[in-house]
């Protein structure tokens, strides 16, 4: 198959490589029909992120038609379509059952060298490097998604890919974001960046009952003043799993259509000069949609 394949620094090439297989039963194979650039998969181009290894397939946005399921997959058959979170969560987990799926305890491998580099390990992520799993990314024709049952979510509309591509990872984002900052009806909210996911915040603040959003590109959090005026901050990995349904069902209503993120559409052999592009736009507002 083809795939975007990280060779070093700055250096990301569109490869044939080997199709996945079923690793474990609980696995699935999804054939991808879209996925995105994400703005932190240039922490993967500039070497940001550490651990990444030459051959790593990227990409943590996709979806497409299962195709093939593992003998212990009880939600996914063949012709479902599904889009995928980024977010591997195992589901049986002391977080997962409290809904934390990105501190999911038993789905990163590499747990105790993500403790060392970043205090605690979050889940383990999609095309995210050997940090977060080493799992495959979704820029690619085909797709392995391990524990298969918990995540997937099926689209049985026929809503177009770009209108739920973004439930695998920006839209939830945005979304959890406005949710921790507890917004009433008539609230006044502050949104620090407008790129894709500082754009679902702003729309997640109005669907919460927002009377008013201001936007700001500062790149500086002003902690002095949060203190002195008493706020609470919450932050965390996003728990996408938790959201995507509900999400879907916003979509679906026509209260929201995410498409409009999307300011590039290309096919997956234009993904190496995209992501050229997306690093040298300095305001980051750009959102590249995919299709292999």
């Amino acid at each position: 198959m083809k795939a975007l394949v990280w060779h070093g620094v700055g250096d990301v090439r569109v490869d044939t490589v080997p199709d996945p297989e079923l690793l474990n039963p609980n696995d699935a194979i999804v054939k991808i029909s879209a996925t995105a650039i994400c703005g932190s998969d240039l922490h993967l181009l500039d070497g940001y992120q550490p651990s990444m290894v030459k051959g790593d397939i990227l990409g943590h946005e996709p979806m497409g038609e299962v195709v093939e399921v593992g003998s212990s997959v009880k939600t996914l058959k063949p012709g479902d379509r599904v889009v995928v979170p980024f977010v591997i969560a195992c589901g049986q987990c002391f977080y997962c059952r409290k809904g934390l799926y990105a501190a999911c305890d038993n789905t990163n491998p590499n747990a105790g060298m993500a403790a060392l580099a970043m205090g605690y390990s979050p889940a383990g992520l999609l095309g995210f490097s050997h940090l977060l799993g080493g799992y495959a990314g979704g820029q690619a024709e085909y797709l392995r998604v391990p524990f298969a049952d918990v995540g997937p979510q099926r689209i049985e509309s026929d809503l177009p890919d770009e209108q739920v591509l973004f439930l695998s990872d920006i839209f939830p984002t945005g979304y959890m974001a406005a949710e921790n900052a507890e917004i009433e009806e008539g609230d006044t909210v502050a949104v620090w960046g407008c790129g894709p996911v500082g754009q679902f915040a702003i729309q997640s603040a109005w669907m919460m009952g927002a009377g008013r959003v201001y936007v700001g590109l500062l790149d500086k959090l002003p902690f002095g003043a949060a203190m002195n005026k008493g706020l609470t901050l919450k932050m965390g990995q996003t728990h996408v799993q938790r959201y995507m349904g509900d999400l879907l069902g916003k979509i679906e209503s026509g209260e929201i259509d995410p498409s409009f993120v999307v300011t590039h559409r290309a096919p997956l052999s234009d993904a190496p000069e995209l992501y050229k592009t997306f690093r040298d736009k300095k305001d980051g507002c750009i959102k590249v949609v995919l299709n292999p």
